[in-house]
C-alpha cells in the first residue's frame, strides 16, 4: 500500500507540471520565463515600431520580458512559419500582419500554409489608419466625384500601391471603373509621385497623409478605419459613405503556434487587450497611426475569417496574380 501510494503521487506530481494550459498546470505557473515574439519585419520599420511598443507594455502586464526578434523577408511568411513550428507554449508568439496572413495565402499559387491550421489566433493589435488620398490639384472632394471622374475618363487615370492591401482595397472601391494602377515598393517614394500630380489617387498610411493634408497639398477622402480617426477627424469612414464593398483594411494581430493550449490563449489575450489601454501603449501607437485595440480570440478568428474571405473574393473577381 506504502509503495502504491508513492506511486500515484509521483504521476499526479508529473501531471500538474508536464500539461502547460490545464488546470492542474495552474495558470499562476505561467509566464515563468521571457517570452519570444517574431515580426516579419527589419528593425526600424513601421510593424517592427508598433512591436516594440506593445511588447514593452505587455512585459509590464507579465511580469517578464517580451523579446522582439526580426525575421525579415517573404512578406513576413519566414516570421509565420518559425511561429508555426515553435512548442505551442506561450513562450513564442506572432506579430502578423495582413500582408502574412491573409495576401499570402491567398495570392500565392502553392500557399506556404493553411492559417486556420497553423496558427493559433489570440488577439488583434488593431488596424493601421489608411486614407484614400488625391492631389489637390485633381478636381474632386469627394469619393463619390472620384469615382464619377474615373467613370467619365476610363482609363486616363491612374492609382498608386505598396502593398496588397491598399492595391485590393483600391479595386473594391473601383469596381468596374477602370485605372492604371503603378506598383511601389514603399509608400513614400508613391507619396512623390501623387505630389507632384503623376499619381492621381492612393491609399496611405496614417503616418504620411495627415501632415500634406494639413498643408493643403493633397485631400484625404475616406479612411479604412471602421471608425474615424483622430489623425484626420473630418475623413468620413466607407461606412458613413455606403461604401459597404470597402471591407479591406490593413491590420495586425497576434497568433500563437497551432495547439497552443486555450488557458494560455484567453490570458495572453486578455493582458494584451489590458496592453492595449494602457494609456502610454495607446499615445505612442496613436503617433504611429495605428488604432489599436484587442479582441478576444473567438472574436479574432471571426475578424480573421472575415478579411481573409474579403481578400480571396477580390482576388478572384479581378483576376489578381501573385508577383
Amino acid at each position: 500500500m506504502q509503495r502504491r501510494t508513492l506511486t500515484l503521487a509521483a504521476v499526479s506530481a508529473l501531471a500538474a507540471t508536464a500539461l502547460p494550459g490545464t488546470a492542474a498546470w495552474g495558470a499562476e505557473a505561467y509566464p515563468s520565463k521571457p517570452l519570444r515574439l517574431i515580426v516579419g519585419f527589419a528593425a526600424g520599420g513601421g510593424a517592427d515600431s508598433l512591436t516594440r511598443i506593445i511588447a514593452e507594455g505587455l512585459a509590464k502586464q507579465l511580469g517578464q520580458q517580451v523579446i522582439v526578434e526580426n525575421r525579415p523577408g517573404a512578406d513576413g511568411v519566414l516570421a509565420a512559419q518559425a511561429t508555426s513550428s515553435a512548442r505551442p507554449d506561450g513562450y513564442t508568439l506572432l506579430m502578423g500582419t495582413n500582408t502574412a496572413m491573409v495576401a499570402a495565402p491567398t495570392l500565392r499559387p502553392t500557399p506556404p500554409y493553411d492559417p486556420f491550421k497553423a496558427f493559433t489566433p489570440i488577439s488583434s493589435a488593431g488596424q493601421f489608419s489608411m486614407f484614400l488620398v488625391v492631389p489637390a490639384s485633381l478636381p474632386v472632394k469627394s469619393v463619390n466625384e472620384l469615382l464619377a471622374l474615373v467613370a467619365a475618363k476610363p482609363g486616363a487615370l491612374n492609382s498608386a500601391s505598396s502593398n496588397s492591401a491598399s492595391e485590393l482595397a483600391m479595386l473594391q472601391l473601383l469596381g468596374e471603373r477602370k485605372v492604371v494602377n503603378a506598383r511601389y515598393k514603399g509608400d513614400m517614394q508613391a507619396m512623390t509621385d501623387l505630389l507632384g500630380g503623376q499619381i492621381h489617387m492612393m491609399f496611405t498610411t496614417g503616418t504620411l497623409a495627415p501632415g500634406f493634408v494639413k498643408e493643403g497639398r493633397i485631400r484625404a477622402l475616406v479612411t479604412l478605419l471602421p471608425q474615424r480617426s483622430g489623425l484626420l477627424p473630418d475623413v468620413p469612414t466607407g461606412g458613413e459613405l455606403g461604401l459597404g464593398k470597402l471591407t479591406i483594411t490593413p491590420w495586425a494581430g497576434f497568433f500563437g503556434p497551432p495547439g497552443l493550449p486555450q488557458a494560455i490563449a484567453d490570458r495572453l489575450s486578455q493582458e494584451l487587450q489590458n496592453t492595449l489601454k494602457r494609456p502610454e501603449v495607446h499615445a505612442q501607437l496613436v503617433q504611429q497611426g495605428f488604432e489599436g485595440y484587442g479582441m478576444s480570440p473567438a472574436r479574432f478568428t471571426e475578424f480573421f475569417r472575415t478579411q481573409y474571405d474579403a481578400f480571396g473574393a477580390t482576388v478572384r473577381e479581378h483576376n489578381v496574380k501573385f508577383e
